[in-house]
């Protein structure tokens, strides 16, 4: 009786502390970065990315922007993150509604996943890995003036060293001189 109980009492445990979260696999000619998605707080967003996910769109895009210390030194709001998607618009979807952190919880910590925009309601396929807490990214942030800060969505389990040996490329005006070609991104369960 008392295995019983045990057992029930492990299998419970183990539902609560499920997450229903998606994972997927980000190859790059730098290494592997592993992300878990949360659609259960940015299901929008995470259905966006997902979208460009199973339809192959990311392979052999590229992280192509980098923000670091030394050349975000003249500006006021100063962010460190690597940027990848895909250049051109001739593969996008249309814009999706942003998802803010005020709404969905997700901060922008080190190693979330968000997606970049011009304006309020106009991501589609690029997104962006923190390095390090970003709080000026958050929604009532100081980086974009429109105060809806940026859609995060999900956090790297793996790979943060990946993450950090993007950023430290060589870049001018925030361009990677050589971007690093994202593989793919596959999900993994």
């Amino acid at each position: 009786m008392k295995s019983k109980l045990f057992l029930l009492l492990v299998f419970a445990f183990s539902l609560l502390s499920c997450d229903n979260s998606i994972d997927c696999k980000i190859e790059t000619t730098e290494g592997t970065i592993l992300v878990a998605l949360y659609p259960d707080k940015a299901p929008i967003t995470v259905a966006n990315f997902l979208r460009y996910v199973d339809e192959g769109l990311y392979t052999n895009s590229s992280f192509f922007r980098v923000t670091t210390p030394e050349n975000e030194a003249k500006r006021e709001v100063k962010i460190e993150v690597i940027q990848g998607g895909i250049q051109g618009n001739d593969k996008s979807f249309p814009p999706i509604k942003i998802e803010t952190t005020q709404e969905t919880g997700i901060l922008h910590e080190d190693g979330t996943l968000s997606m970049a925009r011009s304006g309020p309601n106009t991501a589609t396929n690029n997104f962006f890995i923190c390095i390090n807490a970003q709080p000026a990214l958050d929604f009532a942030g100081k980086r974009n003036p429109d105060g809806f800060g940026f859609a995060a969505f999900g956090k790297v389990t793996k790979g943060m060293d990946i993450v950090r040996k993007i950023q430290s490329g060589e870049n001018r005006n925030q361009q990677l001189l050589k971007p690093v070609i994202i593989k793919s991104i596959k999900r993994v369960n």
